[in-house]
């Protein structure tokens, strides 16, 4: 696995690569990569291996504390501004007191606005100002061990806590309860939080990918689709496990197995060295001899780490190529209009050898009542 220490060294090669002195970072996971401050009002500043950053007063004990704990993964002592405004103010005042004078400052293009990224311009000049994209999140994509461990620790937990859901008994919950049920029962795990909204999708709901949870009850005959992950540390799981309630369909049973089979077979894909549209083209191949392959909508899969979708990409346009260190999703799906969906879905390391899937529920399509 690769070692992520010394965070702020490979950042600094990045910058003499792209052409930059300096970088401002105000994306809010790159934010907490680079310093470990997850406070809501901060702006990084990046001058060759230095790095400091910039927040309010509300963050001071805070942002220290935060700073300290992620010392040894940034690989350098990050310094703390405190100022009582913007804080993209204050890093702007930085960059132009730099001795290094700063003469090419990158922004994040991506998340600043079109007003943000003006004004920064007005202020160091246009010509010293280059829009970047992707700098640091080419650093987020390979995990270390670190990450690993916390995303491991978060899947663990929504096994648990998907397992104490199930056996309790959805049938007659509506889709609401059933997902406040996990995101409660992950919290007493030791969830920080779930990874995303929680998604609940029942009877003909579940033919809708992103379904928001609602007040529809889950009945007999139903198919049922929970996506569901838990936070801890900052990191993220992912996965996602479809139900029958009681006996299937021929049609039901056609596509929980063959969206498994699909699902598997990608999972058993992944490994160093693979392009990760070939990943996304396996689950297609299979779901297309199965007559389903129209009803797949979406892409395979995405990276997961700090956000809960990030790079590298698993679609049939990717052209990633999968290393050790990177975790990323499996989730081939089938949605049919008026009947229903099903999805499965791992959060899947890269090893030296192949892959591992840190989620390990159980794939029991089939609820008995």
């Amino acid at each position: 696995m690769t070692n992520q220490t010394g965070r702020s060294l490979r950042l600094a090669g990045e910058l003499r690569r792209f052409g930059l002195d300096a970088l401002i970072v105000t994306n809010a996971s790159n934010i907490t990569y680079l310093t470990g401050f997850s406070g809501s009002n901060g702006t990084v500043v990046v001058r060759n291996s230095s790095i400091t950053l910039v927040t309010d007063s509300r963050y001071t004990e805070r942002a220290a504390e935060e700073i300290a704990a992620a010392q040894d993964a940034v690989g350098a002592t990050v310094e703390l501004e405190i100022i009582g405004g913007s804080s993209t103010e204050a890093a702007l005042t930085l960059i132009e007191q730099s001795a290094e004078a700063a003469v090419s400052v990158g922004l994040e293009a991506n998340d600043l606005s079109w007003a943000a990224a003006t004004a920064v311009q007005e202020r160091l000049g246009v010509e010293r100002v280059k829009p970047t994209s992707g700098i640091v999140e080419g650093l987020r994509e390979i995990k270390s061990e670190a990450e690993i461990d916390k995303m491991s620790k978060a899947a663990r937990i929504a096994d648990q806590a998907l397992a104490a859901v199930i056996d309790g008994g959805i049938l007659g919950m509506s889709e609401r309860a059933v997902q406040r049920s996990l995101d409660h029962t992950a919290a007493e795990l030791g969830a920080d939080g779930p990874s995303f909204d929680t998604i609940v999708a029942s009877g003909p709901n579940s033919s809708r990918p992103h379904h928001e949870a609602g007040d529809r009850v889950i009945a007999v005959g139903d198919l049922v689709i929970i996506d569901f992950g838990a936070e801890v540390g900052g990191y993220r799981s992912d996965m996602t496990r479809s139900f029958v309630l009681g006996e299937p369909t021929p049609q039901q049973r056609h596509m929980l197995d063959s969206v498994l089979v699909a699902q598997a077979a990608g999972v058993d894909a992944v490994a160093p060295g693979v392009v990760a549209s070939k990943i996304d083209a396996t689950c297609r191949s299979l779901l297309s001899a199965h007559d389903l392959v129209e009803y797949f909508t979406h892409g395979t899969g995405h990276g997961v780490g700090l956000d809960i979708h990030e790079a590298p990409s698993v679609s049939s346009k990717s052209t990633a190529t999968l290393a050790p260190g990177h975790v990323i999703t499996v989730e081939p799906g089938v949605y049919i209009p008026d009947v229903g969906g099903v999805r499965w879905e791992d959060t899947v390391v890269v090893t030296e050898g192949g892959a591992k899937s840190l989620t390990q529920s159980p794939k029991q399509p089939f609820l008995t009542l």
